[in-house]
């Protein structure tokens, strides 16, 4: 069964046989050029809390592959429009939201699950803004799928000791039992790797759930969108009348589902009421001009999304500050 793991890591493999071609035989001595950056953070303040988004990585999406509800060439087009070719970069956002008592985590990255430079990058970048894993006391999951679950172990265990996991009771439930997979046809690798990674902290009895409309830490509210996966949360984090909601994975691919946002990807559960909740979600957000936090839009996946008309949107990163003070 080809399932989109198994064409994101067919991908990955091409791409790397690819980059391992000399590029100039001239000068063997010259170190070859590549992209490399050290662990990222991007701090702001929000009321009384600081955010933070934490980069884990990037890694290469073959999009005629992933994206459904389009044709390769018109994929192309959007792509060419915004400058950018196939396959694309995703960035994989984590957040902290940080106050005198608590320290917290939207999703937790990959860890190690997609292989050695693809993610992974967590742990350094919380290091980097002088956060321990040890010093974690929540981790909110926008949902369980390996890209945002993956960080929460470390070889076999628990990478965040004295975390509490916060996740939706759909997806607990959906992911937490493997029979699921033979029902739906949703790729039994989900399943597994939610046993390998939430399911750690479920043994340990270190997982709470939620509901649609629950208040799960002071100021911090959920919501629930089914289609992507049957438990998909938001997070609405308020502190002195400023607020920023916490989207998880209605969006991948900017270039292509802000204009177009009927167009589907590989890991929805169910494809079209993933499209409809991102449409939805849009106009929302854009009506209310609303600050997001999105796992997958280039690092930071910090900004606000403007309606265009005749259904489309726009995304407009937030402003970038390099300087002490507010």
């Amino acid at each position: 069964m080809v399932t989109a793991r198994s064409v994101f890591l067919s991908t990955l493999i091409a791409l790397s046989i690819g980059a391992s071609a000399p590029v100039c035989a001239a000068d063997s001595t010259s170190p070859a050029a590549s992209y490399q950056q050290v662990a990222d953070s991007y701090s702001f303040p929000l009321g009384d809390l600081q955010i933070t988004a934490l980069s884990d990585g990037t890694v290469p999406q073959d999009l005629h592959e992933l994206l459904t509800g389009t044709s390769h060439a018109h994929t192309d087009d959007l792509l060419d429009k915004e400058f950018l070719a196939n396959p694309v970069e995703a960035s994989i956002n984590a957040f902290l939201i940080q106050d005198a008592r608590h320290t917290i985590l939207v999703d937790t990255g990959s860890g190690d699950l997609f292989g050695p430079g693809n993610g992974g990058k967590l742990l350094d970048s919380l290091a980097n803004v002088g956060v321990k894993a040890g010093d974690v006391t929540d981790i909110l999951i926008t949902h369980i799928h390996t890209d945002h679950t993956g960080g929460l172990v470390r070889n076999g265990l628990p990478a965040f000791p004295n975390a509490i996991v916060h996740v939706g009771a759909p997806d607990l439930s959906f992911f937490l039992d493997p029979s699921n997979a033979g029902k739906t046809g949703y790729a039994e690798q989900y399943f597994d790797e939610a046993a390998k990674t939430i399911g750690v902290y479920e043994e340990l009895g270190k997982v709470k759930t939620f509901g649609d409309g629950d208040e799960i830490l002071p100021g911090i509210t959920t919501t629930l969108h089914p289609g992507h996966t049957p438990g998909s949360a938001f997070f609405t984090v308020t502190s002195k009348s400023r607020s920023i909601t916490f989207i998880g994975d209605v969006i991948h691919v900017a270039a292509i589902q802000f204009p177009e946002p009927d167009v589907t990807i590989v890991y929805d559960v169910k494809p079209e009421n993933a499209a409809t909740v991102r449409k939805e979600t849009f106009a929302d957000l854009a009506g209310r001009r609303e600050l997001v936090g999105a796992p997958h839009l280039p690092f930071p996946g910090i900004g606000y999304i403007r309606a265009e008309g005749a259904g489309s949107f726009s995304w407009h990163p937030v402003e970038y500050r390099n300087r002490a003070g507010q």
